[in-house]
């Protein structure tokens, strides 16, 4: 694909693309192969330096490419296909996993090969520097591969071969590829005999990407780079134990590998300092031959790195009685090495052999009545409360161990500075039946990061909290309060963060029947300074030591209707710089969006720097050099990728994802309002087609979830999606479309629906180009819970499609998301459903927004989809919902993908399911034939062997 960049001044990036005054003649409607071709952006990144970018550029159906071009206006550039792009450290090369032709392997399927023998992913590097004078001969290939992992710092790169059974034994090329031989330890102790086994490890790969050399390790376990400096490190695991060690490489010195440890182990965890200069892992040496054999910590460190010594096994510092180093906990170093972080768990009792026959054994779940979760969302859990760990620390400097969580403390989260002295605990165990029906609460607790000793500061409080960087304070989110709440961490009472504020900081238009959620904040400016949240508009700081609270933005926002956020740039930063800082802005009326230059360490109104009546979005920063990436969109325009230099002024479009749209009509979308039955001022969107025609009549589609006008700017692909509409797909087939917002009252949710809706459907129709008798509605999951409310209160649809729908409240409540094993009593008493009650407490509330009570009303053709396998929705709702129209002689359909979750996944199920829709709304709002599916039905003996999409009827079936 050939592309030029577009240049655009400041001007012209404020303003929106020319909008076309006739349709080109050549110009057809989307069709269902067409929308296959729509590629996305994926990946998309700078390099550390700047100078070249990359991404990658996934269609619906196909195979993927990769493009590797400077940052430049005019800039060389290569395309192949692969997927998944990354810098290396130093900026000088791109590593591309290379898949399959998709096409080969689509026929190797066909021929019946299995999924385990068909060809996997290769590997290739690119170096950027021959680019210019090699093209895709810079791009070199490793070959196949199963994994890989690049190095945080130099040009290094380490693979696993996706090796044929057999091969790497007695290998020529060994000699060349420079094969390392793990390294004898002087006075290395002799293996004890054993005669147990385990898995052996795999061969890895070692490239320096420089000189093209390739070190090939075998029977490597784990492996791991140091972030910062150039030290790698990998354990071994044979199947007798005879080659087990760990060992360490220091990249580009003249010394081989060399033994830190070495002895039949399980070992687990190899973790490396920031800067390489330490190695901490797991192993259980000393207890190998054990039935459960006990881990201990070890660590070696630079520049000897000498035979790694323990650091902490049971009984060790403030480890409990009873407990031990877990092998499944996670390993950390902080920032500056001199802390050490593991897991302990309770040693598990001894497993004891059960000989009873599988026949013979009981199977059962026990519900309990005093269980803390309900027993599904136990099973759910198991596997992960089975490995449980409990956060420790090692202070290296001391020799001190120090247990953080408990049972009572289970969770503990560290501060983001090295030496903080305190951590946040966290604990929901005396508040867990109440997840069922009412949400998470916490007690929160400081903990002494030298002791282990912790002073609860906070109880029940319906939140998360998070502590400062540099561990001086805590903050959360109090909604019964509803304030910012920050306490010390060193002692004294919590304190209002938000009390000098004379605005709301907590989201005035949430209508779920809960504690108020807040606008959100931005976190902490260095040393733990100022703590900065945001109201609806503005942003503010709040100062601890001194109690002073500012509005950052000097009330700009409030006073101009635009949302005013910080724009986090760099995701590696520990705290906000004070100074002047970049911010996201947003006019929440017309839905304009852009950026404002403002400051973090004082009032001072914000600076636009552009705005637009796009949506602009930020979407990654060239981490040494002062280079942006950020998408602009509308309807119409695809988010492509945009170059700057952060002034914004100079902008230029560095990619064309889709430039086969410009062969099909599409459509504009545009901000409408109206008010609901109650006066309620309500915005939507309206979406009109190429060539609009006001004196014309035009069928149109409805959709909606919630509120959604702040999308007025999102571009919609056509692609096949695993729910709901795809809006263009249908305005480029002639179609209007309608996005309502829709806001609610406790208890009414579904007359909520109805009353803001209608009010707007109405609306249009008032004005004159939209045909009344052929509008369709469509929506998914709560969506389709109201579509199918809606539908037993008014026959203004045509046609409706409700997917995943609720059909009846009372006996939902009882029901489980088997995907979290949680009650569904929650989503009603408080969330979404926003019933506000038990079914005891509102009965008739339950039951008068509970479609399948109302289905003898409705009027309207109904198709739904509920799958088998919704881990949300449970089927049986759809199914209620089916059954009774079909009692009542009404026509519906269902359509149950078998083995899908709440939406699709799986492409040929979503690509069926565009077409069915399709059909559906075509038949009923174009006058187009109904396919067989629908005139006839598919016969389960006839499941399998035709789809039934056709549209003309095929005879001798009933």
């Amino acid at each position: 694909m050939v592309f030029t960049p577009i240049r655009l001044s400041a001007l012209v990036l404020l303003g929106a693309f020319a909008i076309p005054s006739g349709v080109d003649a050549q110009k057809r409607a989307l069709d269902h192969d067409d929308i296959l071709t729509w590629r996305t952006i994926q990946a998309p990144s700078l390099s550390p330096d700047g100078a070249w970018l990359t991404y990658a550029l996934s269609p619906v159906e196909g195979d993927p490419v990769v493009i590797v071009r400077q940052a430049l206006e005019d800039g060389v550039s290569l395309e192949f296909r692969g997927e998944r792009p990354a810098f290396t450290s130093d900026s000088r090369y791109v590593v591309v996993s290379i898949p399959p032709v998709e096409a080969t392997v689509d026929s190797l399927r066909r021929e019946g090969v299995r999924n385990s023998e068909l060809p996997g992913d290769s590997l290739a590097v690119v170096e950027l520097a021959e680019i210019s004078g090699m093209g895709l001969e810079a791009v070199r290939r490793l070959g196949a591969v199963e994994s890989y992992r690049t190095a945080g710092y130099g040009p290094w790169l380490a693979y696993r071969p996706a090796e044929e059974e057999g091969e790497g034994e007695d290998d020529p090329d060994d000699e060349e590829k420079g094969e390392e031989e793990p390294a004898e330890q002087e006075g290395e102790a002799e293996d004890e005999e054993n005669d147990k086994t385990k898995e052996a490890g795999d061969a890895l790969v070692l490239v320096d990407l420089v000189s093209g050399s390739e070190t090939r390790f075998e029977l490597v376990d784990e492996f791991v780079f140091a972030d910062e400096g150039g030290v790698f490190a990998y354990a071994t695991s044979s199947e007798d134990g005879s080659e087990d060690g760990v060992y360490v490489l220091e990249l580009g010195g003249s010394s081989d590998a060399g033994a830190v440890f070495r002895g039949a182990s399980h070992y687990r965890e190899l973790t490396l300092s920031e800067n390489g200069d330490r190695l901490a892992f797991l192993a259980d040496r000393d207890d190998y031959q054990a039935d459960q054999p006990e881990f201990v910590l070890y660590q070696s460190s630079a520049p000897e790195w000498d035979e790694a010594t323990a650091v902490a096994s049971s009984g060790s510092g403030s480890i409990p009685a009873g407990w031990w180093v877990s092998e499944h906990g996670f390993l950390s170093y902080s920032d500056d090495g001199e802390r050490l972080y593991f897991g302990t768990a309770p040693r598990p009792e001894p497993e004891v052999e059960d000989d009873t026959p599988d026949d013979d054994k009981v199977e059962i779940d026990i519900w309990s009545w005093k269980d803390p979760y309900l027993q599904p969302m136990q099973l759910v859990q198991a596997n992960r409360e089975r490995d449980r760990t409990y956060r420790a620390v090692a202070h290296l400097a001391t020799g001190s161990l120090v247990q953080l969580a408990t049972k009572e403390v289970p969770d503990v989260a560290m501060a983001d500075a090295a030496g903080a002295g305190f951590a946040l605990g966290l604990s929901s165990l005396p508040y867990r039946q109440m997840v069922s029906w009412d949400g998470t609460y916490r007690d929160f607790y400081v903990v002494d990061m030298a002791t282990g000793d912790r002073r609860k500061v906070a109880e029940m409080v319906k939140s998360f909290a998070s502590i400062s960087p540099e561990g001086r304070y805590l903050t959360w989110w109090d909604g019964v309060e509803r304030h910012w709440v920050v306490a010390p961490t060193d002692g004294g009472g919590p304190l209002f963060a938000s009390a000098g504020v004379p605005h709301p900081v907590w989201n005035e238009l949430d209508d779920h029947p809960d504690l108020p959620p807040s606008y959100g904040s931005a976190g902490w400016t260095e040393g733990d300074e100022a703590f900065l949240f945001y109201d609806d508009f503005d942003i503010w700081r709040f100062e601890p030591a001194s109690g002073e609270t500012t509005n950052l933005t000097a009330g700009r926002g409030r006073a101009e209707g635009i949302r005013f956020r910080y724009s986090r740039t760099d995701f590696d930063q520990l705290a906000i710089e004070e100074g002047e800082a970049l911010l996201s802005a947003f006019h929440k009326t017309d839905k304009r969006s852009g950026f404002y230059r403002g400051r973090t360490d004082r009032a001072a109104a914000p600076s636009e720097v552009v705005m637009a009546e796009k949506r602009l979005q930020l979407r990654g920063k060239a981490e040494d050099a002062e280079r942006w990436l950020l998408t602009r969109q509308d309807f119409r325009e695809y988010p492509d990728l945009w170059v700057t230099d952060g002034s914004f002024t100079d902008a230029f479009k560095v990619s064309e994802a889709n430039p086969q749209q410009e062969e099909f009509t599409w459509g504009d979308a545009e901000l409408v309002e109206w008010r609901s039955n109650d006066g309620t001022p309500l915005q939507g969107i309206l979406v009109k087609p190429d060539d609009f025609d006001p004196s014309d009549n035009y069928p149109m589609m409805v959709y909606f979830y919630e509120r959604m006008s702040d999308g007025l700017y999102s571009y919609r692909p056509p692609t096949p999606g695993g729910s709901s509409v795809a809006i263009s797909f249908y305005v480029s087939r002639g179609y209007l479309a309608f996005i309502p917002d829709i806001p609610y009252e406790v208890g009414y949710p579904g007359e909520s629906a109805l009353d803001a809706v209608v009010p707007g459907v109405l609306s249009l129709v008032d004005r004159g180009f939209v045909d009344q008798a052929r509008i369709g509605v469509q929506g998914h999951s709560w969506g389709g819970y109201q579509i199918a409310y809606m539908i037993t209160k008014t026959d203004l649809f045509a046609a409706a499609e409700a997917g995943a729908p609720v059909s009846n409240m009372t006996s939902a409540y009882g029901g489980i998301r088997w995907s979290s094993g949680m009650s569904r009593m929650f989503q009603y008493e408080r969330t979404q459903s926003r019933i506000g009650g038990t079914l005891w407490e509102e009965t008739q509330t339950y039951l008068h927004n509970s479609p399948v009570f109302f289905a003898d009303k409705v009027r309207t053709p109904l198709l739904m989809m509920h799958n088998d396998e919704d881990g949300a929705v449970p089927w049986y709702q759809g199914i209620e919902m089916f059954v009774a129209l079909r009692r009542l002689g009404k026509p519906v359909w269902m359509l149950n993908y078998n083995g899908e979750g709440h939406g699709l996944s799986r492409l040929p199920n979503r690509k069926d399911w565009a077409l069915r829709m399709q059909q559906f709304f075509d038949h009923y709002l174009m006058d187009a034939p109904a396919p067989v599916w629908m005139e006839e039905g598919v016969p389960a003996i006839l499941k399998g062997v035709t789809l039934g999409t056709e549209l003309t009827s095929r005879s001798g079936i009933s």
